[in-house]
């Protein structure tokens, strides 16, 4: 997307979350009308349907046919755990958390092929920078609201020319990064994550529906072969107002007498 601008209705639905989230309105209170707000704007009907409607999805809103529109209570955080035992259940990592809570996890996805690495993500996978690999962005989603976003890395020395090239496509497209790699003969013995908070850029407020400088907890993640060779890496971003990430350890148990 590089540095273009957002659509209209991303930037009017923005600076709506920012009004919202600065108590303009109380819960419960009614919104103006969507005329008064497209004129406030200075945009037109639909671009203001649609920004309302993407409030709507994200739950910060509620439309009522025949009456307007009304802000909700604000939603409960809901708790992400990562834990080891979440790459042992087979497909996709994602949709086994989001089940284990009660929701429907999907996600949309977009692979380039021949990306060069840039240097910050050549170091993290042992390549050179410039070495092509295939990069996909994702956008996951809970019962279809945001639920956190990604982009990965994978080296096309190790994928290219296999089945598993593009992650979302052929035999075991959304199946995760474990089992995807076993197909080839690639054995994933450990995965690293690096948390870190940080804030919302522009582009980041607005696929997660939040507003630019709100908090995110940025998590970096590679995978790494039983021969130590990192095989995808990953920077993953959850918003902060909707989840807290906990992270869940094995205690391992000792070993029996002899």
């Amino acid at each position: 997307m590089g540095n273009a601008e957002p659509p209209p209705y991303q930037v009017v639905a923005s600076d709506l979350r920012r009004r919202l989230a600065e108590g303009e309105w109380e819960v419960g209170a009614k919104l103006p009308s969507r005329a008064q707000l497209a004129q406030h704007y200075s945009v037109g009907p639909n671009v203001m349907q649609k920004a309302v409607e993407r409030l709507i999805i994200e739950g910060l809103l509620d439309g009522r046919a025949g009456s307007g529109t009304y802000v909700t209570p604000p939603r409960e955080r809901r708790r992400m755990i990562r834990s080891r035992h979440r790459e042992r259940r087979g497909g996709s990592p994602f949709r086994a958390d989001m089940a284990e809570i009660g929701s429907s996890g999907t996600w949309e996805a977009s692979s380039e092929a021949r990306t060069p690495a840039p240097e910050s993500i050549a170091r993290r996978l042992g390549i050179r920078p410039g070495d092509p690999t295939v990069r996909t962005t994702y956008e996951f989603l809970a019962n279809g609201k945001p639920a956190q976003i990604s982009t990965s890395w994978e080296p096309m020395a190790i994928t290219g020319n296999t089945p598993i090239l593009l992650p979302e496509m052929g035999p075991l497209a959304g199946k995760g990064v474990v089992e995807r790699m076993r197909s080839i003969g690639i054995d994933i013995e450990s995965w690293l994550e690096l948390p870190r908070p940080a804030r919302a850029t522009e582009e980041q407020a607005a696929l997660l529906g939040l507003s630019t400088g709100d908090l995110v907890l940025a998590i970096e993640r590679t995978y790494y072969a039983s021969d130590g060779r990192a095989v995808e890496t990953a920077d993953i971003v959850v918003p902060d107002r909707h989840w807290e990430v906990a992270y869940e350890f094995a205690v391992d148990r000792p070993s029996p007498p002899e």
